[in-house]
């Protein structure tokens, strides 16, 4: 006779495995009516808004406003509205702009074929750039020389963010050379620049990883094997890269998702007519319609990019990961004292930035526009007289101060949440495959662009590294002995937690998350520049160098010396990164 714990167990064993599955279901849900549900969250009236948008000129009777909501049945209500929207996706139709009145549908795929191409062309350099980088080590392994790369090139790549990078190649070999087109996509010239701002700094990430992984798996005693017993170079290195590639594949989907966040930026500094252009257009215009196509497929290529890494991984590990015949490293390779000099010298010169510049005035239009530098302003002076070095040391705070508050939020989210693996198994994946801008996109249309908004943006996704370092901490310490034993000596979950779980993944999470901060602070420039963060006159570093573009060939310290600030703040990001591994955070 079956017993009631017997009972139990058989229960939990069919349903513990569909919670992943129905949590994937009910954020993907959940998100969709987020969106949908856009037009009337944001607290503005969809009448007015529509009102406004087709003619800033007209009164806004009631009349006026009566007879656009009969006219898009917005009197029927939001859920009536999602529902229709809904049921017109399904058939193809995602309604009207409210600016035009054309279907929004066909104009938002056109632009994401433009995204896609734009986004194919960037990984073909992304390809070409880890390839050349991982050349060096791949020789060296096969030589029997194992050391790991110092990664210099990558992470002077990687360093550089998509909207800084493509400023800069638009300055150098447009304006300044004139040897490619500036703006447009009307040939193949246009691509070039484009895809090398989206794809040289995922380049360098890949170079990075891959060349990291290919030198631990040239440790695996396998290699050794086959190269006395005669195997050519050709097919260790295939095997090699095969064996590096399972492993590496939830990163290669991260940059892929990647790519669609950064071709927002790149989209608007060089004006091509992709989705993230349009759909931040439609968020500037309050055009909800289209805003909502544009987040819902946005999303959708940042799920697919991710869905399709992990199927690579798991056809590449094939039948070795179901039988638990995964070979090991050798050797690990610690983290030299010499690694730290990069993030202590890029603190440095940030403090030293700091320091001079934040007893000034960063608000003052004291002096003449576009002042060259001096004794008196070091750093020259921006497109309204204002002191450069005043707003570059502001906005240093104030950018790293965001951060601050945002890596908070993010550590006691990831950590509640993590908590619960298989439940948070859904938000985790969804989360992750939404680079911050999209998030920047949503939240803009809810409550506009502002300081609490980027915090909010950045917040909403970058939660979601430190959940799943949480939940893999979490499973790893119910799995250890002394833990699995104690519900039979008594031990309530409360004090299981407390005493058991907490303190194994508190110290880990924690660290891991002040490794994020640069990166957060980056995110959040990333707003700012786009419009979607702090509005002017703040000295947030990304609208700081938003304002400064306009100017660049006049007076281009105004655009340089903020940029050089970022990159010293990209510079420290990247190379604390090296050491999320030594604390298990890139799980």
């Amino acid at each position: 006779m079956i017993n009631a714990t017997s009972l139990r167990l058989w229960r939990s064993l069919r349903i513990e495995p569909l919670i992943p599955l129905l949590s994937r279901l009910v954020t993907l849900t959940g998100v969709v009516v987020l969106v949908g549900l856009l037009p009337w969250l944001s607290g503005r009236d969809p009448a007015l808004s529509i009102l406004r948008a087709r003619s800033a000129e007209q009164e806004a009777t009631p009349e006026a406003l009566a007879a656009i909501r009969t006219q898009l049945g917005l009197e029927s209500g939001p859920l009536e509205m999602l529902q229709r929207w809904l049921m017109g996706l399904l058939h193809g139709d995602a309604g009207n702009s409210w600016i035009s009145g054309a279907p929004v549908l066909p104009g938002m795929l056109k632009s994401a074929q433009v995204s896609l191409t734009l986004m194919g062309f960037a990984m073909l350099v992304a390809v070409v750039t880890a390839t050349l980088i991982c050349l060096p080590v791949v020789r060296r392994g096969l030589r029997g020389q194992i050391s790991r790369s110092s990664g210099a090139v990558g992470a002077a790549l990687t360093a550089l963010p998509e909207f800084l990078l493509a400023s800069l190649l638009l300055v150098v070999f447009a304006a300044w050379l004139n040897w490619l087109p500036p703006y447009g996509w009307r040939g193949l010239s246009y691509v070039v620049l484009p895809a090398l701002a989206l794809g040289l700094p995922a380049g360098g990430l890949l170079g990075r990883l891959f060349s990291d992984g290919l030198s631990a798996t040239f440790t695996e005693r396998w290699v050794a094997t086959w190269s006395v017993a005669g195997f050519s170079h050709r097919r260790i290195t295939l095997s090699v890269l095969r064996r590096t590639l399972p492993s590496l594949m939830p990163q290669v989907g991260m940059v892929m998702v990647g790519l669609t966040g950064g071709a927002i930026a790149v989209e608007q500094v060089f004006s091509i007519p992709g989705l993230g252009r349009a759909t931040l257009g439609a968020a500037s215009a309050q055009d909800m319609p289209a805003l909502q196509t544009g987040i819902l497929i946005l999303l959708v290529i940042a799920i697919v990019l991710g869905s399709l890494a992990n199927m690579g991984r798991a056809l590449l590990l094939g039948r070795a990961f179901r039988l638990g015949a995964l070979p090991v490293a050798h050797s690990e390779q610690s983290v030299s004292r010499r690694t730290w000099i990069v993030p202590a010298v890029a603190i440095i010169l940030l403090c030293v930035l700091v320091v001079a510049g934040i007893t000034r005035d960063p608000f003052s239009s004291a002096f003449m526009r576009l002042e060259t530098p001096s004794l008196g302003l070091p750093l020259g002076a921006d497109g309204t007289g204002r002191d450069i070095l005043a707003r570059v040391a502001h906005g240093a705070l104030s950018t790293i101060g965001m951060a601050i508050v945002v890596v908070f939020f993010t550590l006691i989210l990831g950590l509640l949440i993590g908590l619960a693996p298989r439940l948070a198994t859904g938000p985790i994946e969804i989360t992750k495959a939404t680079p911050p801008t999209i998030a920047g996109l949503i939240v803009a249309g809810l409550i506009g662009p502002s300081t609490s908004g980027a915090i909010i943006a950045v917040t909403a996704v970058a939660w979601a590294p430190l959940a799943a370092h949480t939940a893999a901490l979490v499973t790893e310490a119910k799995a250890q002995p002394h833990v699995r034993i104690t519900p039979i000596l008594g031990v309530g979950q409360l004090r299981l937690m407390s005493r058991y779980i907490l303190p194994a993944v508190i110290g880990p999470v924690f660290r891991h998350a002040m490794l994020r901060l640069p990166g957060v602070a980056l995110a959040l420039a990333a707003l700012g520049f786009l419009g979607l963060g702090p509005r002017p006159p703040s000295p947030e570093w990304g609208l700081v160098l938003a304002e400064g573009m306009p100017y660049i060939e006049r007076a281009p310290w105004a655009v340089l010396i903020p940029a050089l600030a970022l990159v010293l703040l990209s510079v420290l990001a990247v190379s604390l990164s090296s050491f999320v591994g030594s604390s298990k955070s890139a799980r």
